[in-house]
């Protein structure tokens, strides 16, 4: 699961890629759910058979309290073998690693863009020794930059070096365009050129590097069918892609009439629409009046993906 803890930062990366709807606000989402509790987070992570939780911002270590509250409460219901990982910009000291000692697992350090050339002289490096000293599993893990290569002689301090190819995003466009990047191609949202300049990093077990295409296909997609296997209803269709499909009569004439038709468990009403199985409502479909479509969306009440007349439907 990922739990973003707040949209403030300390910081204005020119290539911070988090959306307006979250940027700068004092917000807590879980995964795309917005939550004001660990409770919900809990219930969140319950929908996806969440293993760990990755905690993010903004700036978590700008709500420390919060962070604590939420791992521990997460510990607590899932147990220690919940892992959890914290993102953070701010190298954090001796007296914040106690206080997340026992709850967060890894953490993963962000230092600016303009330290990367002298890296070993900076707090990062130096919470990194400490972090390691604590028992903690500790990283760094960036975007995709020109001069990424000025961090390898930071690998003896650390776990891990993750590198996530450059996106780009609606707050950073501008940014982007006033540095000469553009896109690398219509599909997703990497920029060209992100994937190349990864190269002037060794070959070293430590460093890995994440794709913009991987992220968005793989990742995305396998969260979503953990969330749909645990969410769907009996006469949802979970697709290959973690969404789920359905079909909705919106009746005309006397609903318990139409009722009468269907087996309790085939259907659900919502709104005052008749949700059930598509291939049901297609077989029936001379006997239900009304207005007949089959929905695709993302699971748990997600994203409405498409909307498909049952007739279209049927020849498709």
């Amino acid at each position: 699961m990922v739990l973003f803890v707040t949209g403030r930062c300390h910081r204005t990366c020119w290539y911070c890629p988090l959306s307006r709807e979250r940027k700068g606000q004092d917000a807590i989402f879980a995964n795309e759910q917005k939550i004001t509790s660990p409770s919900e987070a809990i219930e969140v992570a319950e929908s996806m058979s969440a293993l760990g939780t990755g905690i993010t911002g903004g700036e978590p270590l700008l709500v420390l309290d919060r962070v604590v509250e939420y791992a521990k409460r997460l510990k607590e219901h899932f147990g220690p073998e919940h892992q959890i990982h914290l993102y953070t910009g701010i190298a954090p000291d001796e007296p914040a690693l106690r206080r997340l000692q026992g709850l967060v697992d890894e953490i993963r350090l962000h230092p600016p863009h303009e330290s990367w050339p002298r890296i070993l002289e900076t707090d990062f490096a130096r919470s990194a020794i400490l972090a390691r000293q604590m028992g903690f599993v500790i990283g760094i893990e960036v975007p995709a930059l020109p001069g990424i290569g000025a961090l390898a002689v930071a690998l003896p301090l650390l776990d891990f070096l993750n590198i996530n190819e450059l996106e780009w995003g609606e707050t950073c466009a501008a940014a982007m365009r006033e540095r000469g990047l553009e896109l690398a191609d219509g599909l997703h949202n990497a920029v060209k050129g992100a994937a190349d300049w990864v190269k002037e990093l060794p070959d070293d077990p430590k460093v890995h590097f994440c794709s913009s295409s991987f992220k968005d296909s793989v990742q995305l997609r396998e969260r979503l069918k953990r969330i749909a296997a645990n969410t769907a209803r009996p006469f949802d269709e979970v697709t290959d892609d973690g969404t789920v499909v359905y079909g909705v009569l919106e009746p005309a004439g006397d609903l318990d009439a139409i009722l009468e038709i269907l087996d309790e468990d085939e259907y659900a009403i919502c709104d005052g629409r008749v949700e059930m199985a598509w291939w049901v409502l297609a077989d029936l479909r001379a006997e239900l009046p009304g207005k007949k479509y089959v929905i695709e969306r993302y699971p748990n009440g997600g994203m409405v993906v498409e909307v498909t007349p049952l007739d279209a439907a049927i020849k498709d």
